[in-house]
C-alpha cells in the first residue's frame, strides 16, 4: 500500500492546500478554535467517521474501525490546530485576515494533513484491522491542549496502544523526514526570579541596594551552569528573556523581576539545572546584600519516542521520501505537549521538511514571515498513513 499512499496523497494536494490556506486565513488561538473544529468535525462526519467534539474544550476525535479481522490494536494519530498571537508580515493571497494572529508554526498544515489521513484511511479501511483514532488537538502553544484532551479521556474508549504525531519543520528541506528514537524535543520549564533590594536615590547608591545591578550579576552567573555544570555530552538551556525593574532613571529600583525558560532532554539534567539556578540566584543576591526568590514551574516534559514505533515510522518515512532522506540524529530544544501523550502510551513524533530556500520559505517558526512549501503536505499524509497501517497490523 505504500506507493498508492504517496500517489493518492499527491492527488489530494490541491484540495489539502486549499484547506490549509483557508485555515491560514482564519487563525484561532488555543481553546478558541471553534471554526477550525467545526470544519474538522464536518469533514470527518461526511467521510463516515464516528465523531466526538468538545474533547478538551475545542478538540475533535474521529474513530474508524478497520475492515480486516485480526489485530484489535488502537492507533492514535494526533495533529494540533491552534495559531499564535503574531501579526503576519507575508504578502500572500492567503495571509491571515485576523490582525495580530497567524499560523506561524504550521498547525494549519497539520490539520490539512490530518484530514488527508482521514480520507485515505477511510478509502483503505478494508485493508487494515483495529481502530484508527484521529486526535485534532487545540492549544498546543503552551496552554495545555494535550492535558485537556487527556483529562477528557482521549486515550480511552477504546484504549490507545500506539500514538503517532507530526510537525512540519522549517529547519529541513522539503523531501526530508526526521525520525529518531529517544528524546526529540526538550522539556520546557518556566523560571521567575524576584530580586529584593533597597530603593534609593540614583545619586546616593551607597544608601541603597540596587536590584537592577544584582539581577544583572545573576543573569551573567546563570550562564555558567551549562558551561561548567552540565556534561558536554548532555544538553541544557537557561534563558532569561525578560527583566522588569524601576520606572525612572534617577531612582535605584528596589525590586527586579526576571522571567525565563529552562530546557533539558533528561530528568537528571533538568534537576541539575533547577538546583543550580536556585543556588546561584540566591547566593549572588546574598553576596550583594539583596534577597532572591526563585520560582520554577515544571512545564512540558521531553518528547520521548519509543523504539518500536520509531522503527515503524522510519520504515514508513523511508518508503515515502527515500532512506537517504531520513535524518535520525536531529533533535531540538523546542518543546511539544504531545510529550504528555507519549508519557502514557508508546509512540513516535516525527518531522517533515517544509523549507524551500528557492521559494523563500525559510523563516523560522514563530516568525511573522513564517510560511511553508506546501509540497510537504502529501509527504506527511503518506508517511502517517503508512505508519498507521503498519502499527494497526501489529508492527512495532
Amino acid at each position: 500500500m505504500t506507493a498508492p499512499f504517496l500517489a493518492e496523497a499527491e492527488a489530494l494536494r490541491d484540495e489539502l492546500v486549499a484547506i490549509r490556506r483557508d485555515l491560514h486565513m482564519h487563525p484561532e488561538l488555543g481553546f478558541q478554535e471553534f471554526r477550525t473544529s467545526r470544519i474538522v468535525a464536518e469533514q470527518l462526519s461526511q467521510l463516515g467517521y464516528e465523531v466526538i467534539t468538545g474533547v478538551g474544550k475545542t478538540g475533535v476525535v474521529g474513530l474508524l474501525q478497520g475492515g480486516q479481522a485480526g489485530s484489535e490494536r488502537v492507533v492514535l494519530v494526533r495533529v494540533d490546530m491552534d495559531a499564535l498571537p503574531i501579526h503576519e508580515e507575508n504578502d500572500v493571497p492567503y495571509r491571515s485576515q485576523t490582525p495580530g494572529l497567524m499560523h506561524a508554526c504550521g498547525h494549519d498544515a497539520h490539520v490539512a494533513i490530518g484530514l488527508g489521513v482521514a480520507r485515505l484511511m477511510m478509502k483503505h479501511r478494508d485493508q487494515f484491522p483495529g481502530t484508527l483514532k484521529l486526535m485534532f488537538q487545540p492549544a498546543e502553544e503552551g496552554v495545555g491542549g494535550a492535558v485537556a484532551m487527556l483529562k477528557d479521556g482521549v486515550l480511552k474508549g477504546p484504549d490507545v496502544d500506539v500514538a503517532l504525531s507530526i510537525h512540519v519543520s522549517s529547519n529541513h528541506p522539503v523531501g526530508m523526514a526526521v525520525v529518531r528514537s529517544g528524546p526529540i524535543m526538550a522539556a520546557a520549564d518556566k523560571l521567575e526570579i524576584v530580586v529584593h533590594g533597597k530603593g534609593g536615590h540614583a545619586a546616593q547608591p551607597e544608601q541603597a541596594i540596587d536590584a537592577v545591578l544584582v539581577a544583572s550579576h545573576i543573569v551573567v552567573a546563570l550562564q555558567t551552569i551549562v558551561a561548567r555544570n552540565v556534561n558536554p555530552d548532555d544538553v541544557g538551556v537557561v534563558t532569561v528573556g525578560s527583566i522588569a525593574a524601576g520606572n525612572a532613571g534617577n531612582v535605584i529600583a528596589e525590586t527586579a523581576t526576571m522571567r525565563g525558560s529552562i530546557r533539558s532532554f533528561t530528568e537528571e539534567v533538568r534537576v541539575l539545572l533547577h538546583r543550580r539556578i536556585e543556588e546561584i540566584a540566591t547566593g549572588v543576591a546574598a553576596a550583594l546584600g539583596a534577597r532572591a526568590e526563585v520560582t520554577i514551574e515544571r512545564g512540558t516534559d521531553a518528547t520521548v519516542n519509543a523504539e518500536g514505533p520509531t522503527r515503524v515510522m522510519h520504515a514508513a518515512a523511508a518508503a515515502v521520501v527515500g532512506e537517504e532522506n531520513v535524518n535520525t540524529t536531529y533533535r531540538t530544544t523546542g518543546a511539544e505537549d504531545f510529550a504528555m501523550v507519549l508519557a502514557q502510551v508508546p509512540g513516535n513524533y516525527f518531522m517533515i521538511g517544509a523549507r524551500s530556500d528557492e521559494k523563500g520559505f525559510n523563516f523560522p517558526h514563530h516568525n511573522p514571515r513564517f510560511d511553508i512549501d506546501e509540497a510537504c503536505i502529501p509527504h506527511g499524509v503518506a508517511i502517517l498513513c503508512d505508519a498507521a497501517v503498519r502499527s494497526l497490523k501489529g508492527e512495532g
